[in-house]
């Protein structure tokens, strides 16, 4: 039976990204993203949550990520959730989940998209913010 573990977010960029290579020479690129929510409580007072996310992206995109994305512009990122383990200094096993990027957008600049894995880069304008599966 196949599974399915995929995650969809609209934010915006929280620092400017950090790019590096693995020892094979693959690039991989980092940044966090805050996505909001605004609701209101039932008696009326108007509230807003911020949720924060690390991103990594990985080949051609990492590097496409690295040039274009900048602290404050909004992303559209889809990927899945990786779940990253590690020891701390007081021994303590701890764990961070980071969203490993299959497609990155650029929003708010027609035609910005990192390039998609092994399909170099989609010609200027195929994919709009209006052609998103939501609202």
């Amino acid at each position: 039976m196949a599974s399915l573990a995929k995650v969809t977010l609209i934010g915006n960029v929280g620092g400017d990204p950090e790019m590096r290579y693995t020892p094979n020479g693959r690039a991989v690129t980092s940044f966090r993203m805050a996505t909001n929510r605004r609701y209101t409580t039932s008696s009326g007072e108007t509230r807003e949550e911020t949720d924060w996310f690390r991103i990594s992206v990985w080949g051609k995109q990492a590097e496409a990520c690295n040039q274009f994305v900048t602290k404050g512009k909004q992303v559209y990122v889809e990927g899945r959730l990786h779940a990253r383990n590690w020891e701390g200094q007081d021994g303590q096993v701890r764990t961070s989940l980071e969203v490993v990027a299959d497609r990155v957008l650029f929003l708010g600049k027609p035609g910005a998209v990192a390039p998609l894995p092994e399909e170099g880069v989609p010609e200027e304008g195929e994919i709009q913010p209006e052609d998103l599966p939501f609202e």
